[in-house]
């Protein structure tokens, strides 16, 4: 059975934080919230929790994961960003945004995409998952929580708890989250292609 956290969305309590942030590095898949929709987590380089997140989402080994990064400087260790990116970026985080560019060698091989060697990130602009990457000090490797046959991703935690009780290790519950997956935008190629049209505005990316 999944461990359910009853976090506060403004005060995330320090004791729950450790705990959850413990329990990833112990190995623990967590279903947790962001800005956008409530994501699947684990340690960076856990090859046991990406194979979980593939299972529960029927993905395929060209998935792109994502590492969601607790600021700018940690998202600079894992991924190349040439000036002009650079400002792009810069200006669209923390937000609803997924950015997928070429990654660093700090990236775990089996994370990457297979053929272009790129990876996503993305900071999120919510106050709990901020703790968390706070108190964890690394990216957590990352998934919309999104289910097969399905087109809207879970929203409410003890839902989630319902209906992944024995496919996650934790649920991390603090309210209301976003509804709408994050809007993708691919830069590996030099120019912003939009993958996926979700939270974030597009404009600045037309």
């Amino acid at each position: 059975m999944a461990k359910y956290f009853d976090v506060h969305p403004d005060n995330p309590q320090p004791r729950s934080i450790s705990q959850i942030a413990d329990a990833v590095r112990s190995g623990a898949l967590i279903a947790y919230p962001t800005d956008s929709c409530y994501a699947l987590g684990c340690q960076l380089g856990s090859r046991d929790g990406m194979e979980r997140i593939r299972t529960i989402r029927h993905l395929d080994d060209r998935h792109h994961f994502t590492l969601m990064c607790r600021d700018f400087a940690q998202l600079g260790q894992f991924v190349r960003v040439d000036n002009d990116v650079f400002r792009a970026v810069k200006a669209s985080t923390p937000g609803s945004y997924t950015f997928i560019l070429p990654a660093t060698r700090e990236v775990p091989r089996k994370l990457l995409h297979p053929k272009k060697k790129t990876v996503g990130v993305r900071i999120p602009d919510h106050v709990v998952t901020q703790a968390l990457l706070a108190e964890l000090g690394e990216p957590l490797l990352s998934s919309t929580l999104l289910l097969p046959d399905e087109e809207e991703p879970l929203t409410q935690g003890w839902e989630i708890k319902d209906r992944l009780d024995h496919q996650v290790d934790a649920v991390v519950d603090s309210g209301e989250c976003g509804t709408e997956p994050t809007t993708v935008i691919d830069f590996s190629g030099g120019e912003a292609e939009i993958v996926r049209r979700g939270a974030g505005d597009t404009s600045r990316f037309e």
